[in-house]
């Protein structure tokens, strides 16, 4: 007796196969003749108790017409039905059911009934509500084509699988031989010997060698019982599964997708991904090819002079096949590949569709001979007979496409191939998007960064510079990091390395603003804490600038680090402060490498403690290296295991510093570190005394005379003497002024390094301030007068009082 069909699984069959094993065999007229122990659990009937009666004893309602009906009725019955009902247990209460109703039929050609009985309490919540499942048709019905199978087999383990007129009256081994029969049918033995069912044990179909689909099937075995417990037979309920396996190794394929597709920033990396997980999982060759619109972190593709109709160029991105050395591919990973214009390559990227060849004898219009004899050959000599080409678009972009061939598998492309293969391809498609505009976007942060990069870097007098700066690798993106040296006046030097917090343009462009800030405060020559005091509330005025935008990027957790530091050649002293970020290292002229305990403070944007500056007298030829947290900082070492690095590639007296940087930026544990490493090694100089002359004077009138002849005599000795008559009037007027404001000491102060500075300072904290006198004033020209003698002149005020500045060039104007 057998019933079996195959067609795409649903609800119903999937009923089957989840159901209670609660199973019941009735005859023509409704009446049991077969009873499970399964059955005998549900509703507390023994065999004895029911077999040889009608089965509309254990409906709950008699009035139940439909259900009994359909026993009795067989010639119009359908073959399968199903629907939810009550019946009566033993002990008197009701019994939600849904029956599964299955006709046989035998070889004396009488009709029998197989009813699986299934207890709502045991159904998915969507399945067991009655009053609601009973107004679905698929529930009430189940079709006549569902894959479901069923077969009684006697105590001799007769009537199984195979054609009908080959297994009736045999036993499966005879019908079928064969180690999965044989072991079939000791499983059977097992249900008839102990009355437990043996549920969903999984085979294939006996077929013959000439049916190429592979089919599974899962078989669920029940014991058939007399009305003396004795076994009738087996009862076996088979179920076409082909489907729901296909479908969970489809999306085991996907979910591998999400592990081994975009693992990399690098759009070729990604194509050769997607090619490496469709084979042999999906096809047995496979080729991923990238139009030139996707950035390829290579020269841009020229359009290829044989391809018309505006088609882009390709590279190949990815190529992988289960052969080795990919024989099928014409092109080698990372060459440019030839796309005919009336290829499907051609007609899927014009359509956005994908092109499907389940039997494939030639690619439409690209291998006739006359047109492409090349990837012709390539076909016939590697038998491609099924081939799927699908596009790679997102944004309304064209990425590429990716072709999936099978050689070696006789099995076709299906239906469900396809889809699967556009899955794969989204997937990648949205890594390629990803990795697209990051490189788009990294572009833009680095062409940024190197705009707002100082591109020239001189210590002047004061210091020999030397420095390196890489950026963060592909996956992090570039960072905030920055560095400069900025001259001062008296031959000082202002040294700066800051970091800001983050990766992309905004930490590039907030970098660019955080660098201006430190130039246009360093003019205003602040002692480093004072300096680091005003960008603390220029980074918390940006950021509070930023919150207020809405439509803004997203900067408000931001913050940056900085050291700032002054050295002056004059006295070897250098002042620095820092902001939360890492300390510099000293490196003496033997080599010795130290790092001074400074105040460590906040970073900057927290507005949090006030900064200090440390005074430190270096000797001279010592070197000073400061860096970002990225040179020294890892995943895997904390940051004084860092320091202990770069403090050993530093202990090297005498080496040059361009070899200095690349023996500590040599050291980091990853070539391509994941935040921007800087570093700017500072070798200090001292000025000797025959550069700087001093003075100390009276607050007394008769002093200009005076300090006008020492400077004279310092001039000339230096031999300068055509900078004496501008040199008397802006000593003259400087010296005036400090008499006029203060009755405290006098400075004077000549230092000729690249240019001739004098200065004069006092005790006083009056601020001179440049103004246009009118004709009638008395006074108020003297600073117009030293800025128009000056190349420039400031304002810096010290812990004693204030002091300015002059600059002049040693050689004359032209």
């Amino acid at each position: 007796m057998d019933s079996s069909s195959h067609t795409e699984i649903t609800a119903a069959q999937v009923a089957f196969q989840t159901a209670g094993p609660a199973i019941v065999l009735l005859d023509a007229e409704g009446t049991v003749v077969g009873w499970t122990q399964s059955a005998q659990q549900l509703v507390g009937y023994s065999a004895a108790e029911v077999v040889g009666r009608p089965s509309a004893l254990l409906l709950a309602d008699v009035e139940d017409r439909a259900t009994t009906a359909a026993f009795s009725e067989a010639s119009s019955a359908p073959r399968r039905w199903s629907r939810f009902t009550k019946v009566r247990h033993r002990d008197g209460r009701r019994i939600d059911v849904r029956l599964g109703v299955q006709s046989l039929a035998g070889p004396d050609g009488r009709t029998r009934w197989v009813v699986t009985v299934t207890d709502n309490a045991t159904l998915p919540p969507w399945e067991a509500g009655g009053s609601v499942a009973e107004s679905l048709p698929v529930a009430l019905r189940l079709p006549s084509n569902l894959p479901v199978g069923v077969v009684i087999r006697d105590t001799q383990g007769s009537r199984d699988g195979i054609p009908v007129q080959q297994r009736l009256g045999r036993t499966l081994s005879e019908a079928a031989p064969g180690p999965q029969a044989e072991g079939l049918e000791a499983l059977m033995r097992q249900v008839l010997e102990s009355g437990l069912p043996a549920i969903n044990a999984e085979y294939r179909p006996f077929v013959s060698a000439q049916v190429r689909a592979e089919r599974t099937l899962t078989a669920s075995y029940f014991r058939l019982d007399d009305a003396e417990g004795r076994a009738l037979g087996v009862c076996i309920v088979s179920v076409d599964v082909t489907d729901s396996r296909r479908a969970r190794e489809r999306l085991a394929i996907l979910g591998e997708a999400s592990t081994r597709i975009g693992t990399t920033l690098d759009v070729m990396q990604t194509g050769q991904e997607l090619a490496e997980l469709a084979v042999p999982l999906l096809a047995d060759y496979a080729t991923v090819d990238l139009a030139e619109s996707v950035s390829l972190g290579e020269a841009p593709l020229a359009r290829l002079g044989s391809q018309d109709g505006g088609l882009p160029a390709f590279r190949r991105a990815g190529l992988a096949s289960i052969h080795p050395e990919v024989p099928e591919s014409l092109f080698a990973r990372g060459e440019p590949v030839f796309v005919p214009p009336a290829s499907p390559y051609a007609w899927v990227l014009r359509s956005g569709k994908s092109h499907f060849e389940s039997m494939l004898d030639t690619f439409p219009g690209t291998c006739a001979e006359q047109q492409d004899p090349a990837r012709l050959q390539k076909i016939h000599d590697h038998r491609m007979h099924s081939v799927m080409v699908v596009p790679i678009h997102a944004r309304g972009a064209v990425l590429g496409v990716a072709a999936f061939v099978r050689t070696e598998n006789d099995m076709p492309f299906e239906e469900d191939d396809l889809l699967l293969a556009e899955e794969l391809v989204s997937w990648a498609a949205l890594c390629l998007d990803n990795a697209r505009q990051y490189a788009r976007e990294r572009a833009a942060a680095l062409a940024l960064q190197r705009h707002l990069m100082p591109h020239r870097v001189s210590g002047g007098s004061a210091a020999e510079v030397a420095w390196r700066y890489l950026p963060a690798d592909d996956h992090h993106g570039v960072g905030g990091g920055w560095f400069d040296a900025i001259p001062l006046p008296g031959a000082r030097v202002a040294l700066v390395v800051g970091d800001v917090v983050g990766h992309g343009i905004n930490a590039a462009a907030t970098m660019g603003r955080l660098r201006t800030g430190v130039r246009a405060l360093a003019d205003m020559d602040m002692p480093p804490d004072e300096l680091l005091a005003h960008l603390d509330d220029l980074v918390i005025g940006h950021f509070a600038e930023a919150d207020a935008d809405p439509g803004g990027p997203a900067t408000a957790t931001m913050a940056a680090t900085c050291l700032y530091a002054v050295y002056d050649p004059s006295t070897r002293r250098c002042t620095m402060a820092r902001a939360g970020h890492p300390p510099p290292a000293i490196i003496d002229p033997h080599g010795g490498v130290t790092f001074p305990d400074l105040p460590a403070g906040a970073p900057l944007g927290l507005g949090l403690v006030p900064f200090e500056s440390v005074e430190l007298e270096l000797p001279e030829a010592s070197v000073l290296a400061l860096y970002t947290d990225g040179l020294v900082e890892s995943r895997d070492h904390d940051i004084d295991t860092g320091m202990d690095r770069l403090g050993n590639a530093l202990a090297r007296s005498g080496l040059p510093l361009e070899d200095l940087c690349s023996s500590a930026i040599d050291t980091l544990p990853a070539k391509a570190p994941s935040d921007d490493v800087t570093l700017l090694l500072v070798r200090t100089r001292s000025l000797s005394p025959s550069q700087v002359a001093s003075w100390q004077l009276p607050s007394d009138p008769a002093v200009v005379s005076r300090a006008r002849a020492l400077a004279t005599r310092q001039l000339t000795q230096w031999g300068l003497e055509h900078l004496v008559d501008s040199t008397e009037l802006i000593v003259s007027e400087l010296v005036t002024n400090a008499i006029r404001h203060d009755n405290g000491t006098i400075g004077l102060r000549l230092i000729r390094h690249e240019v001739l500075t004098c200065e004069v300072s006092d005790t006083s904290d009056s601020h001179p301030r440049l103004r246009h006198a009118r004709t009638t004033d008395e006074n108020g020209r003297g600073l117009l007068l030293v800025s128009k003698l000056s190349r420039r002149w400031g304002i810096r005020f010290t812990l004693d009082g204030k002091l300015i500045w002059v600059e002049q060039q040693l050689t004359p104007s032209p």
